[in-house]
């Protein structure tokens, strides 16, 4: 399963987002954070707020903050806000096409490889959807000079 970098962009975004203390803060200290591409991250932020998970307040003193607690973000709501809900295989029904096509009846049963990678991606789901932020930020407070230098570059 291949991923871009937006994911990563985004959930290190809410979680330093939490770390400070609830925002507002702009998507160019966001960036600056981990020296990302503001413009690059700044799609993702917008991404974030179409699927509920930020909210953008406008003006000088404006920026992002969480639209909702880390407990109530799981892994598969970022995943989705960024890459969207479509399935990553894509079964164009070869088994139909070319010599074997023509010597074998059409299928009246669905494709195994198909069954199988949609149960793969079933158990993938299953498994981001398990797994909330707040449980990535318990493991973080196991290192609080991480907590200090979000913090500190935030301010």
């Amino acid at each position: 399963m291949r991923m871009s970098k937006g994911v990563e962009w985004a959930l290190h975004t809410l979680l330093n987002l939490h770390m400070t203390g609830g925002g507002p803060v702009g998507s160019g200290q966001l960036a600056a954070v981990h020296g990302l591409s503001a413009t690059y991250l700044n799609k993702q932020l917008q991404l974030l707020v179409k699927a509920g998970l930020l909210t953008s307040l406008p003006g000088a003193r404006g920026g992002f903050r969480l639209a909702r607690a880390l407990q109530d973000i799981t892994l598969l709501d970022v995943v989705e806000a960024i890459e969207g809900d479509v399935r990553p295989f894509q079964c164009t029904e070869i088994r139909c096409c070319g010599r074997v096509g023509e010597l074998t009846p059409p299928p009246s049963e669905a494709c195994p490889v198909k069954v199988a990678m949609v149960r793969a991606e079933d158990a993938w789901r299953q498994a981001l959807a398990a797994q909330t932020l707040a449980e990535i930020q318990t493991e973080l407070e196991h290192r609080p000079d991480v907590a200090d230098a979000v913090r500190s570059a935030l301010s």
